[in-house]
Formats: structure tokens, sequence, C-alpha cells
């Protein structure tokens, strides 16, 4: 997928501005320079780089309105162990999460840092979806509306519009609803259908996505979530008009990539962190 976006993105080089140019092999197409994602020089700067996009993320579903009470889990992998990640605490508001919130949980259930009480089905189902894929840096997970609503149908997001070719053949359906995710053959069930995809329908409970950055995971949850919304939206009003298989494969190349996916989570963090500084402390 990356390989393909690169015809439509490419890194800016040293000092150039941001911009667009004519693609020299397709007369009348364009290729975008695009800002790329950081990189570090120690695991420490990464790691607080890592935890403040968390937070962010957090703070963003619950202005958006993502959250419900106490469901709903965000996970991260640490950079310097990549076998423990970084998640919320059980019972702890989305829009109050901070930094010293965070809590560091192994494989095997046990909190590494933090003292705050860990939620089990957080533990199931973020700790087989690491476990599964190496790529998921971050997962994202919580009982949206109208993700909830969707999921009820038991059926994958069609291309009814252009973001949702985001997800075109790029996500799963876990059918059945087998109760509160409390048991490792449930998360087991999650990590095998979703496969390498970047995001899952789970029939009667929501959305889950993923990401090779926090930044990524969080832009596919609330696309997706506005996705569905239109989606449940049009076939109310009638039969919506699908846009044809090649130009949603061609479209998901652009705007289904992972540098596509970062660089969407960008405004929302430049909106949150003006108006809530006290992420990045």
């Amino acid at each position: 997928m990356e390989n393909d976006a690169v015809k439509f993105f490419k890194a800016p080089e040293p000092g150039a501005k941001i911009s667009f140019t004519k693609d020299p092999n397709k007369p009348g197409k364009f290729i975008f320079t695009m800002p790329q994602p950081p990189t570090f020089s120690s695991f420490g700067e990464e790691r607080v780089h890592r935890k403040q996009r968390l937070v962010a993320a957090f703070r963003i579903f619950a202005k958006l309105g993502l959250d419900e009470g106490v469901g709903g889990h965000l996970t991260c992998r640490d950079p310097e162990h990549p076998e423990l990640f970084w998640v919320n605490p059980f019972g702890r508001s989305f829009a109050c999460i901070t930094i010293k919130d965070l809590l560091l949980v192994d494989h095997n259930g046990t909190v590494v840092v933090g003292t705050s009480p860990l939620n089990a089905a957080a533990f199931v189902i973020h700790s087989k979806i690491h476990g599964a894929r190496e790529d998921a840096i971050a997962a994202c997970h919580s009982h949206s509306v109208y993700g909830k609503a969707f999921s009820t149908l038991a059926k994958p997001v069609l291309p009814v519009t252009q973001d949702a070719c985001m997800f075109y053949e790029d996500h799963a359906v876990l059918p059945g609803f087998n109760g509160v995710v409390a048991d490792e053959v449930e998360g087991d069930r999650i990590a095998e259908v979703l496969g390498s995809c970047k995001a899952i329908v789970m029939q009667n409970h929501g959305l889950l996505t993923v990401g090779k950055t926090v930044d990524e995971a969080a832009f596919w949850f609330i696309a997706l979530d506005k996705a569905c919304h239109v989606q449940l939206l049009a076939e109310a009003a009638g039969t919506p008009t699908l846009i044809a298989h090649e130009v949603a494969a061609d479209s998901h190349k652009t705007v289904g990539s992972s540098l596509s996916g970062w660089f969407n989570f960008q405004p929302y963090y430049q909106m949150i962190t003006r108006e809530q500084p006290d992420i990045l402390k």
C-alpha cells in the first residue's frame, strides 16, 4: 500500500516547501509533496511523543463524543520495549486523561508502570492485537454511537464516498457477539478476523482500528465512525450509488495509506493542543 501511495505522496527535500508538482509520467496528474512523521534520536524522546499523541487522542475522542462511560481503550507500544504497551486506566474519563495517568502493561496483564486499575477487556483485546501485528504500533477502540449502530448490521462499510474508500477492502467484520470481552479466546478471535486490515467492525459492539502511529490509528477510528454515519444516512434515504471497484481501489491507495492517516490527524492535534495545552505536560 505504501509503495502505491508514492505516486501521490512523496517526502519533501531538505528545506523544500510543501507543494505539488505535475507527474512527468502521467499528463494531467499531480504528485503531492507531503510532510512526514517525525524521527527520533532516542527511545526516551519517542516515548514522550507517543504518550503525548495518545493523550491527545483521548481528549479528541472525548471532544467528538466518541467515548461512553468507562468503555473504550486506546493503546500504543513502548518504543524501547515493544512487548509492553501504554493504555488508559480503567474508569478515567477520556477528557481528563494525562500522561501521568497512562499505564504500562505487559502481555501477561501485569501493570509495569502505574497504580490505577487495568480494564480487563483492554488487556484481552489489545494484547492479542499487538501480539499478532508487529506493525500495529497503536490500536483504538471505543463505543462510538455510529460505530455501534452500524455494527448491528454485521456488514462492511461500502465505497459510497471518497472518504469511505479509506477502508475499501481494508477492514473486516467480526460476526456474532459473545458478550463483554473478558477471555483470551475472544481476544484471539478479534485479532484473527482483523488479519492484516486497518480496522474491524465488531458485531453488536463497535469499531477498532490500528496504525503504524498513534496518529494514524486515531484518525482511522474517527474516519470510520463518520463513514458508518454517512452510510446509515444514505441507506436510510434510499439506495446509495457505489463507487466502481477500480476507482475505489485506486482511491484507497491515496486516502487509505498510512501517511494519509497520519497527516489527517494533524489538524485534530493542532486543535486539541491549542485548546488543552496540559496534554503536553
